[in-house]
């Protein structure tokens, strides 16, 4: 098992095997945890979990220096955005949970993208009113959002940061101009989107024949690296505000051909802070993000529902009770989670609707659901009352796996746990300024509306699209920090942290070691089980379920401060690493 238990004050590089390569694309209201004087502790061991080793480098060389996870953040996805662009980058969006030692507060920051003034919600529908494909609609220029990850970065900066924002940016710059060895991942997907390799700024991943770097190639990205000199010297207003502004808004209309993109567009960009949203497993209290997130409100549904069935053990215990409490909830998600400003009514305001979604008693109703057998018809509930069940309708966004996480902690107790994308491999395709653009807008619903009945998820000027991302931490009965953790996979990120969470919490399991297993995930329905789980399979059809099995490529990085040590979590399926360490004053 790949079970990495840390013990002590070693400091070791947990890196994961080789990745197995999937064989399709695929406020300031915050909440306090406990005292704070409870958490003050200085140089704690310090750990940096991301997708990819030279990106936790960069963080573990922030962390070295005394930065902040807030600093070490900023280094981490600027390398990310480099050696993995196909997961993520500066010119996409992220969810971060940020937990501060010092007050003991948990902060939810939404540097989710958001539509620009001209997005109608039609946007997706050809003249014959059907939704556009796939391909066509990420390919279109029209699923471009505005960026959100630069604002997140600099805002958490100034809130929690420690070090100088230039200094932040520093490996990824050297890394940019000098080269970085192609990884297998970057060079599978180059590989596979023809889109890719007619545009301009992508020609760095490919050779002279027309055929992507080999693995192990040298790449350089000169343009992004002049991108980062220019953020790490005039910080978010140059991305806003000024030439990289005009180059994305370029590099768009083109594509569309109108001012899809303006300059007001990305004048208007704020991050939001939002309330975490939380609630009781066993001992602990589990939190992630909030709306235009799904994937908070449908992990602690799926959670909710599973435990009030009776279920006290790992999901593969209970097979029927996790597969039918998955359902229930994404039947939810589909009707009623989006962006916040959309999901309340006249009577009813959207936290009011998040609370009624993941209140026990909601939950323990859904749970009687449940019976001997699967259920014939999984409908969304009544969490608030019939009429909104009956005003809306289900959304039905593309929403494809891609994505990225990492977990941060640094000597001081701060903790990151922050999701990021640019939404599919290599979002929209089109390149500005060395950054890969976003196709974030295809994670609206593709017809906004059904039979005269709205859906909360529809295209609309300055709405965020719903989401998967799941970035998690977990507290202990005393308050304090227990785990943090998060991974990529589109729609079924959220089965792909659920499963080995609560294998973890109800089944006692060692979640490194929980995470390895075959995952089973029901993102659109239909039963799901990764290759290897061919026992699950068979048990779930005896059950009577229609079950798929193939490859899956969840993304897990983070951490479970045990009191026997820390369990560092590192998914062998992609090829990122742990690093931890600590290092005295």
């Amino acid at each position: 098992m790949n079970r990495r238990m840390i013990f002590g004050l070693m400091v070791i590089a947990a890196a994961c095997a080789d990745p197995d390569i999937p064989p399709q694309q695929s406020a300031d209201d915050r909440i306090e945890a406990s005292d704070p004087k409870e958490h003050v502790v200085e140089t704690l061991p310090w750990i940096v979990a991301a997708a990819h080793p030279y990106a936790a480098e960069a963080g573990a060389q922030i962390l070295r220096k005394g930065g902040t996870a807030a600093d070490a953040a900023v280094a981490v996805q600027a390398t990310l955005g480099l050696v993995e662009p196909q997961s993520s980058g500066l010119g996409g969006g992220a969810f971060m949970l940020y937990y501060d030692a010092q007050s003991g507060i948990l902060t939810a920051y939404d540097g989710r993208e958001f539509a620009p003034a001209s997005v109608k919600p039609d946007v997706f529908l050809r003249e014959d009113g059907t939704p556009m494909g796939f391909i066509d609609a990420v390919t279109s220029g029209l699923s471009v959002g505005v960026p959100g990850t630069v604002a997140l970065l600099e805002k958490t900066h100034k809130e929690h940061g420690q070090l100088a924002w230039p200094e932040l940016f520093e490996t990824p710059i050297i890394l940019s101009r000098d080269g970085f060895s192609m990884p297998q991942r970057l060079h599978y997907y180059a590989g596979r989107l023809a889109a890719l390799r007619e545009e301009a700024g992508a020609a760095i991943y490919f050779g002279k024949d027309g055929a992507p770097v080999p693995v192990g190639g040298t790449v350089m990205n000169a343009a992004y690296a002049d991108t980062l000199s220019l953020i790490a010297e005039e910080g978010s207003k140059a991305f806003y505000h000024g030439p990289l502004a005009d180059a994305v808004i370029a590099r768009v209309n083109r594509q569309t051909g109108e001012d899809t993109l303006t300059r007001e567009d990305f004048a208007d960009y704020e991050v939001e802070v939002r309330n975490p949203v939380c609630t009781d497993i066993q001992a602990f209290e589990v939190c992630s993000m909030p709306p235009p997130s799904s994937g908070g409100i449908t992990l602690l549904q799926i959670a909710g529902i599973f435990e009030a069935t009776g279920a006290h053990g790992s999901p593969e215990d209970h097979l029927l009770s996790y597969v039918e409490a998955t359902r229930l909830a994404y039947a939810d998600r589909g009707r009623y989670i989006g962006d916040p400003a959309e999901m309340g009514t006249e009577t009813l305001s959207a936290d009011q609707l998040t609370r009624a979604l993941v209140s026990p008693q909601y939950l323990a109703g859904r749970a009687a659901l449940i019976s001997d057998g699967p259920l014939e018809k999984v409908e969304p509930g009544s969490p608030a009352g019939p009429l909104i069940k009956e005003g809306r309708a289900d959304g039905d966004p593309y929403e494809r796996p891609s994505t990225s996480h990492f977990s941060i902690r640094d000597r001081y107790g701060n903790i990151v746990s922050m999701t990021t994308t640019v939404e599919f491999a290599f979002g929209s395709q089109m390149m500005a300024a060395g950054m890969v653009l976003n196709n974030q807008l295809t994670d609206f619903s593709r017809v906004p509306e059904v039979d005269g009945r709205l859906v909360v998820n529809a295209p609309r000027p300055r709405k965020r699209p719903l989401s998967s991302m799941t970035p998690v931490m977990v507290f202990d009965d005393s308050g304090a920090p227990y785990a943090a953790m998060g991974s990529p996979g589109g729609p079924a990120i959220i089965g792909y942290v659920a499963r080995p969470l609560l294998a973890h919490l109800l089944g006692g399991e060692t979640f490194s070691e929980a995470m390895v297993r075959p995952h089973i995930v029901v993102p659109r329905g239909r039963v799901i089980v990764e290759t290897g789980g061919d026992s699950v399979a068979e048990d779930l059809r005896l059950k009577g379920y229609d079950v798929m099995v193939r490859d899956l490529s969840s993304g897990i990085y983070g951490f479970v401060l045990g009191k026997d040590g820390i369990d560092l979590l590192v998914d062998p399926r992609r090829e990122g690493v742990a690093l931890i360490g600590r290092d005295e004053k």
